[in-house]
């Protein structure tokens, strides 16, 4: 399954305010960059999940974000660096962009 039209346009005009955006299709799913630095992915399930660092990944964590976690292939547990983004933050484009300025500085 891959990310449709549409959650991509959703994605888009989420963090449009940020500027310099470009994506890049990976593996079901789309990157999100901003000016070259990649700061989300949108899943092909449309969740979108903000990339985490220092300080940033420290608040996630804090704030009870829940992380990307996959299984791998031998049966064991893999944490990617990557928080589903708060719901309230996917209704506003502001608090969206607020929340992505804050990871792309601990980046």
């Amino acid at each position: 399954m891959s990310v449709s039209g549409a959650d991509i346009d959703f994605a888009l005009d989420l963090f449009a305010p940020l500027g310099g955006l470009t994506t890049r299709k990976m593996m079901g799913g789309l990157c999100l960059y901003r000016d070259g630095t990649i700061f989300a992915i949108l899943h092909s399930d449309a969740s979108l999940w903000l990339k985490g660092a220092g300080d940033m990944a420290a608040r996630m964590e804090s704030e009870g974000w829940e992380r990307w976690v996959y299984t791998r292939d031998t049966g064991q547990s893999a944490a990617m660096p990557y928080w589903r983004l708060p719901d309230a933050a996917l209704e506003s484009p502001d608090e969206a962009c607020q929340l992505a300025r804050d990871a792309l500085a601990c980046l």
